[in-house]
């Protein structure tokens, strides 16, 4: 089903540039994507690499960042009203804004890619680990409790197995989003990447669409290969939801 809603997709693209009568230059027919692609192979291929590795690095240090700061605050009452307006704060300010401001700070390297990337991910993966880690049933809680295990104990094997499900909702959101933060990286000044590509392609619309195509199965790519991750980590939470 997917290959065949991408398929109506691109049909529908072509067949609205052959009865609109769009020129090449202002959108380009998907065989022209895919000469592209064949003839700027090495060179999208290169690029890709980069910004793949720059939303990897900046999505994992994401996912660490989230999650301990989300273990704390759903540990410590105090902490999360202290702090959570704060985050929330941050997070509302449009992240595009800070992208003169990385390149002043660090230059035209991956620093601030792989920087715009945590900004843009760390925030729903720490929304996602505090609601799950805070949502535990109440009754397992107390059964732990009963068991006498202590605060680490009830964290680790109690609210944190119950919270995965949650967790990954959170983790697949941000998956996205680090693409787009590698991407509005390299577009406000890079040397390199597939944003680095499209700003600099000028009339070369295929290869402004070849570079987005890439851009879009690195997306794809990655979020599934997420989802696959839950699916075997987390085999009981579809049995539970269905």
């Amino acid at each position: 089903m997917p290959v065949i809603g991408t398929a109506v997709l691109v049909a529908a693209w072509w067949a609205a540039i052959v009865v609109l009568d769009v020129e090449s230059y202002l959108a380009p027919t998907p065989p022209q994507v895919l000469a592209a692609l064949g003839d700027m192979s090495g060179y999208l291929a290169s690029n890709a690499v980069t910004t793949l590795l720059e939303v990897v690095q900046g999505y994992l240090i994401a996912v660490g960042l989230g999650l301990s700061v989300g273990a704390l605050l759903a540990a410590s009452g105090t902490l999360e009203r202290a702090f959570m307006p704060s985050i929330v704060a941050v997070n509302a300010i449009p992240k595009l804004a800070f992208a003169p401001l990385l390149l002043v700070w660090m230059g035209f390297g991956q620093g601030p890619k792989i920087v715009m990337v945590v900004l843009l991910c760390t925030f729903p993966i720490l929304l996602a680990g505090v609601t799950g880690l805070t949502r535990a049933p109440a009754e397992m809680i107390e059964y732990a409790r009963s068991l006498s295990a202590n605060r680490w104990q009830i964290m680790m094997r109690f609210r944190l197995p119950s919270a995965l499900p949650q967790i990954f909702v959170g983790l697949k959101t941000a998956m996205p989003l680090a693409v787009i933060g590698a991407l509005v990286g390299e577009l406000s000044g890079a040397t390199a990447g597939l944003g680095y590509v499209i700003a600099n392609s000028g009339a070369d619309t295929a290869t402004a669409f070849a570079a987005i195509t890439l851009l879009a199965a690195i997306s794809v790519g990655l979020f599934y290969l997420l989802a696959l991750t839950e699916r075997l980590l987390l085999p009981w939470a579809r049995a539970i939801t269905d």
